[in-house]
């Protein structure tokens, strides 16, 4: 039977991972505790096979007070930040499976990577120049949307004299105060909800909102709000593309209610960045970007509810900054930052990458 994981063996395992350039750390009943590295998950055989009472003893080691562990077991999930030490932070959700306690940790670098350093377009600086607007951020888990966000948020924060509020759940980079003055929140901490913070924001008196993740109706029509009434929001959401994205918007309306909301966004939508990780050819990995600028013709689709438009719009907009999905990889490619069969796979359009590739 493995021991119990108390604090000081819990910390150990999170700053080796770390080490060994974990970006994840998974623990669960029955397995090795396992780290992801570029997108691989490794398990740490040099460790025992995690039993019940392991799990659940770390699990209530993370849950580091008494009204935490209350609302897991009552909720049977529950996300927060943990940090082993000063200078190493996690963002954690530990949940139940099949009646066992299970952890997944993700590693918070504590340096805020600048939009060169992490190999994104350099057009995508045009959203941090903004007065106002409403910017998405949009990927499946794990694809360096809060990486992306707070590389832009910084970004103003290093150009701008502005106040910034970010509404996080749990709260992920820390900001130090440049130019700017950044008022982190966190939802169950700081406030109830998404949307309770995003309504008290327009009492004081910011500019710039990050919102971590626009999870329900009430957060999304506080967040088009906020750009409608003047602030400039970041925002994430676990879509695909830019023309999901706004159709899972308008959709999450009821019927009712669906064309105020087109017109809310085709009057505030700044742009949509969707981002994947790839597996980098030479090790690590590499972002690979689809990138809306709303311009008119773009409004007018959203307005005239022709989204199906907008990937042609993306794919011949290159002069005003968008990037499609197979543009990106097909640079990719060419630059041999990633293998052609990498970019294949996650090719949305199998033919039209091999044309842009011939």
């Amino acid at each position: 039977m493995a021991p119990d994981l108390t604090r000081k063996h819990l910390d150990e395992l999170l700053l080796n991972s770390v080490q060994k350039g974990a970006s994840d750390i998974h623990i669960s009943v029955g397995y090795y505790p396992t780290i992801r590295i570029d997108g691989i998950l490794v398990p740490l055989t040099d460790r025992p096979v995690l039993d019940r009472r392991s799990v659940e003893s770390l699990v209530m080691t993370l849950l580091t007070t008494e009204e935490r562990q209350k609302r897991f077991l009552e909720e049977k999930d529950v996300d927060f930040s943990y940090q082993p030490s000063e200078n190493v932070r996690f963002r954690v959700n530990v949940y139940q499976t099949r009646n066992n306690f299970a952890a997944a940790l993700r590693y918070i670098p504590e340096e805020i990577r600048s939009v060169e350093e992490l190999g994104l377009p350099d057009s995508i600086k045009i959203f941090t120049k903004l007065s106002q607007g409403f910017v998405l951020l949009v990927g499946p888990t794990g694809q360096g949307k809060s990486t992306t966000l707070a590389a832009l948020i910084n970004k103003i924060n290093q150009e701008r004299s502005e106040k910034i509020i970010t509404i996080e759940d749990p709260i992920e980079y820390i900001f130090r105060p440049e130019k700017s003055i950044i008022d982190q929140r966190e939802v169950e901490t700081d406030t109830s909800s998404f949307a309770r913070a995003l309504r008290s924001a327009f009492r004081e008196n910011v500019n710039v909102i990050m919102v971590g993740e626009m999870r329900d109706l009430d957060t999304m029509s506080a967040a088009v709000t906020a750009a409608e009434t003047g602030h400039l929001v970041f925002a994430s959401l676990h879509t695909n593309d830019a023309a999901q994205t706004i159709e899972r918007i308008i959709d999450s309306f009821p019927a009712n209610q669906q064309r105020q909301i087109v017109s809310q966004l085709s009057n505030t939508l700044s742009g949509v960045i969707s981002q994947r990780l790839i597996p980098r050819a030479r090790g690590g990995l590499v972002p690979a970007i689809e990138m809306l600028v709303a311009n008119t013709a773009v409004r007018n689709i959203i307005r005239e509810g022709k989204i199906e438009q907008l990937n042609l719009v993306i794919g011949t907009g290159s002069e005003e900054g968008m990037i499609s999905m197979n543009q990106s990889l097909a640079k990719l490619v060419r630059a041999q930052e990633i293998t052609l069969d990498q970019g294949e796979f996650y090719s949305p359009n199998l033919s039209e990458l091999k044309s842009l590739l011939k």
